[in-house]
């Protein structure tokens, strides 16, 4: 990270640090492509088991790892305020808070898995799959946590080019340990969906284990002594990173949650109309993962304008993201209008499947549209250390006008199970618009 002088000079450091984010991103969550598509392989039971493990795992991941989050702009502040020393400090608390929401989740999950899945009406083999997708997965939730506070610390350097050589490297072992465990090979078992969540699990073991030697290794970072010196746990600086943290944790959640809680109502409907649900919304968040690496991009260049002051560039900054994901989101939508059949067959070879697939990709134009100008404003707060608003704009947007537009639209109105995809379109959207009014009042307050 440095200062820039002119539009030129921040248009290359911004593009200089998305470009590895963005990879990074998408090789994350490539992983859970690949889960899901090579799921659908073994079976629509298979697929529709790993969506809804998915869909408990994934709000529970984010909003828990969004509190961690918070080293972030912690870091990048610092960096901007030239104040280096209070770095390490930072990382290591943070990496002791990691490990106390793992074991947390792990706890809870031991005590409520068997009571929440037994509150959906779903199909034997259905709820088997997913409950023993969660259990193999919780197997990697330690190094997984762990990893995403380390991962944090460096791109709030701007070193993001080390987490997409990582991502990179660990995307082909996680196919790999798919192709192994999903379809019994080399003499393991065939565990099916099952399978997907024991590959995530040992991904997210090499992943930690590769973050740790970098860390250990390279120059630029071993010079922080991450790894050595460690410390007592400090309740003050764990209040101060929750501080910040936790409504970040539970804006995300609030977003991601919406989406579990429309798979959920999902179960009403057959087996087939899940696995198709998972299937195009696997896709449309995989295309997501470019407004999301914008929004994070943002988090670092405008928190490290923010810690020496120069609100004017960071405003600079905060408008140069915004325009550039919803130009993407519209390349995006086209793409999934053309090749919504393509991508479709992707998942399953099941012709109702694929029909109903197709459908669902239609409404998932249209919010991908709305999270594209909805998460880098997003990033842009966060980078401000301004959280506390958000969350409460995330809550009443997704869950006070979204969620329940959409169970009237799929109740009382004849789109049926698309109605609850509607809902995902109205709280993006509502969420979007309140948060830019919040953006521009902040941004107008710092400079005067």
């Amino acid at each position: 990270m440095h200062e820039t002088r002119s539009l030129r000079e921040k248009i290359k450091l911004f593009t200089y640090i998305l470009f590895p984010i963005l990879i990074t991103q998408l090789g994350m969550y490539a992983m859970n492509f690949f889960d899901t598509v090579m799921s659908g392989k073994a079976g629509p039971e298979d697929l529709a088991g790993v969506a809804i493990g998915t869909s408990v795992w994934v709000p529970i991941f984010t909003g828990l790892n969004g509190i961690l989050m918070a080293i972030s702009p912690i870091v990048a502040q610092l960096k901007g305020a030239k104040n280096e020393k209070g770095i390490p400090f930072a990382v290591k608390q943070g990496s002791y808070l990691a490990i106390v929401l793992s074991l947390i989740i792990l706890l809870t999950g031991l005590l409520l898995l068997d009571p929440v899945l037994s509150l959906l009406e779903l199909e034997p083999a259905v709820r088997h799959v997913a409950k023993y997708y969660l259990v193999m997965l919780s197997i990697g939730i330690v190094p997984l946590f762990l990893f995403n506070v380390l991962r944090s610390f460096i791109d709030a350097l701007g070193l993001t080019k080390i987490s997409m050589f990582i991502i990179l490297v660990t995307l082909p072992i996680n196919i790999l340990f798919n192709y192994v465990f999903i379809f019994g090979k080399w003499g393991a078992p065939e565990l099916g969906g099952i399978g997907a969540g024991l590959a995530s699990a040992l991904t997210y073991w090499v992943s930690f284990i590769f973050v740790v030697l970098t860390i250990h290794l390279y120059p630029p970072l071993k010079r922080y002594r991450i790894l050595k010196d460690w410390i007592i746990p400090s309740w003050n600086e764990w209040i101060k990173q929750l501080k910040i943290g936790v409504p970040i944790g539970f804006a995300i959640f609030f977003e991601t949650s919406i989406f579990a809680a429309v798979t959920f109502f999902m179960t009403a409907y057959d087996t087939y109309t899940i696995a198709a649900h998972q299937a195009a919304l696997n896709f449309a968040s995989f295309l997501y993962m470019v407004p999301l690496s914008i929004a994070f991009t943002l988090t670092i260049v405008v928190g490290f304008e923010a810690g020496a002051r120069r609100y004017a560039d960071a405003r600079t900054y905060s408008y140069m993201g915004i325009l550039s994901a919803v130009g993407m989101a519209v390349i995006a939508g086209l793409i999934l209008y053309i090749f919504d059949d393509s991508v479709a067959r992707l998942y399953s070879s099941n012709p109702k499947v694929i029909e109903l697939t197709k459908n669902f990709i239609f409404f998932a134009i249209f919010f991908q549209l709305s999270d594209a100008f909805g998460a880098p404003i997003q990033g842009v707060l966060r980078g401000y250390k301004d959280v506390n608003i958000t969350l409460l704009m995330a809550f009443i947007s997704y869950w006070v006008i979204g969620l329940p537009s959409g169970y009237i639209l799929a109740n009382f109105t004849s789109l049926g199970p698309y109605g609850y995809w509607m809902s995902l379109i109205i709280g993006l959207t509502a969420g979007a618009l309140t948060l830019l009014v919040r953006m521009l009042s902040l941004q107008k307050k710092r400079l005067g």
